[in-house]
């Protein structure tokens, strides 16, 4: 099976058979993949109405569990974004019933973001077609070669999170 890296890498192996091409046979895969991959989260998250940046927000405060709240800074952490943004991001989900604002018990000068029952149903919704898109995407591997991939491409990634 050859794919249009292959074409690219006989290309440059040809123009400069000087340089050891095999990181471009590896990354330029992952770069194309990323790019099915964010057009099927996309895709996957549009069908319930959100953005990327919406399933984010959603999906930290789903994954704190019961009763799916978090403070501000905790959502900064989780989605990386700055105290600006975030605001931003939290005012319009919860424009949309998504979410709500409430006093931290245990600082009166805070508030803790939860999850509504509604966000809490459009996210798991939302995250069960991301799931179906992703299961499409490597439809070509088996259990084991994508458990073998996991594992490769967590042993390139561990190193930038800091893991």
């Amino acid at each position: 099976m050859r794919d249009e890296v292959d074409r690219l890498v006989e290309a440059w192996c040809r123009e400069r058979p000087d340089l050891d091409v095999v990181p471009m046979q590896v990354l330029s895969r992952v770069t194309r993949l990323a790019r099915h991959l964010d057009r099927a989260r996309r895709g996957a998250f549009a069908a319930h109405g959100l953005e990327t940046w919406d399933f984010d927000v959603l999906s930290a405060l789903r994954r704190a569990g019961n009763p799916y709240e978090l403070s501000p800074g905790a959502l900064l952490r989780d989605t990386m974004v700055t105290s600006g943004t975030m605001t931003n991001r939290v005012d319009r989900l919860a424009e949309r019933g998504l979410v709500e604002r409430h006093p931290d018990p245990a600082d009166r000068r805070g508030v803790l973001v939860r999850l509504t029952a509604h966000g809490r149903e459009v996210v798991d919704a939302a995250f069960a077609a991301l799931l179906a898109r992703e299961r499409e995407l490597l439809a070509g591997l088996g259990p084991a070669e994508q458990r073998r991939l996991a594992n490769l491409l967590r042993m390139l990634t561990a190193p930038f999170d800091g893991s």
